[in-house]
């Protein structure tokens, strides 16, 4: 997936002079996930920028660039790097769209490898999604595949939006083919993995991976789940997973972020609203607990695994 990204960015590059990626280390290192490894070679440093060491002076200078035309690619090294940069993100970047009555476009990118299992130390693990997805004026993806990477990063760059690309940096080194002959889905569609008939298992991200070992456990005990990848956070689309309700009557979310006030809640509550009278058990959201990440020696105890989601599972068959 790291490689696909690195792809993606390179295509972006590419195609439009106006793309510049920048951040604190991506020119010189290629990043500490290397992801942006070679572009500071072919492309120089005026378009692969190494940053100084102030979250909120990246994206604030990148706003000014994306008002004077320029498409920034924004890295924050690490999750829990992105809260300096709240305000620029969320009252700025968000705002001037709408503040602008739509006159002013800040096309603006912003990577984060998010989320944990890499063992690594406080504030390197974090999964702050729902504060960007909370914020209107901002698009939310996370890509699961190295395919939806390599593609999704482009579409990102060529949005009109700003863009909150998440990356699941415990699958930065999982494999796949590339399929560079078919057409990507939308940005902000939602994927149906794996078809099933008796429960709708939802994830995005990390925990993508997660919901398909738990679908192929779960088959062997003859219990077939229909499992599908978000890939967008805002907007939900939340018309796909609605479809797979009303086949399988019953609903569990999967993600890394604490369970309370995260994406499953509003996942719960449009499909409860949405399905009542299709849905045969409560919907139902398997995450992290409402404390700080934990230390890596016991992050294993705070990540959703695939016993957790399959308990939850047969909770739902239960009903």
């Amino acid at each position: 997936m790291a490689r696909a990204i690195g792809m993606g960015l390179r295509r972006a590059l590419e195609d439009d002079p106006k793309t510049l990626v920048m951040g604190e280390d991506v020119g010189q290192l290629g990043g500490v996930f290397r992801v942006t490894d070679g572009l500071l070679k072919d492309f120089g440093e005026a378009r692969v920028i190494d940053t100084p060491l102030g979250e909120a002076g990246i994206i604030g200078t990148a706003v000014g660039l994306a008002l004077r035309g320029y498409r920034p690619v924004c890295e924050i090294q690490f999750d829990g790097f992105v809260y300096p940069a709240f305000d620029q993100i969320v009252s700025s970047l968000a705002k001037l769209h709408a503040r602008s009555r739509g006159r002013l476009s800040v096309p603006v990118v912003i990577r984060i490898p998010f989320g944990g299992g890499i063992g690594a130390v406080e504030h390197h693990s974090e999964s702050p999604e729902a504060y960007f997805a909370h914020t209107a004026g901002l698009r939310v993806v996370s890509p699961a595949t190295p395919n939806d990477a390599y593609w999704m990063i482009q579409q990102a760059v060529s949005s009109a939006d700003p863009v909150v690309f998440l990356e699941p940096k415990r699958r930065y080194w999982e494999k796949a083919e590339l399929d560079l002959a078919s057409s990507p889905l939308p940005m902000g569609e939602a994927r149906l993995v794996l078809p099933g008939s008796q429960v709708t298992l939802v994830a995005y991200g990390p925990t993508v991976r997660t919901a398909i070992d738990a679908a192929a456990a779960a088959r062997e005990e003859g219990i077939s789940i229909e499992v599908i990848d978000l890939r967008s956070l805002s907007p939900l689309d939340v018309d796909a997973v609605e479809a797979s309700v009303r086949r399988t009557g019953r609903l569990v979310v999967v993600h890394e972020a604490p369970v309370s006030l995260g994406l499953g809640a509003e996942l719960a509550a449009q499909i409860t609203e949405r399905c009542f009278h299709s849905l045969e058990a409560p919907v139902l959201r398997v995450g992290g607990a409402a404390v700080p990440y934990p230390p890596a020696r016991v992050e294993e105890h705070y990540l959703p695994d695939v016993d957790r989601v399959l308990h939850a599972v047969d909770r739902a068959l239960a009903y």
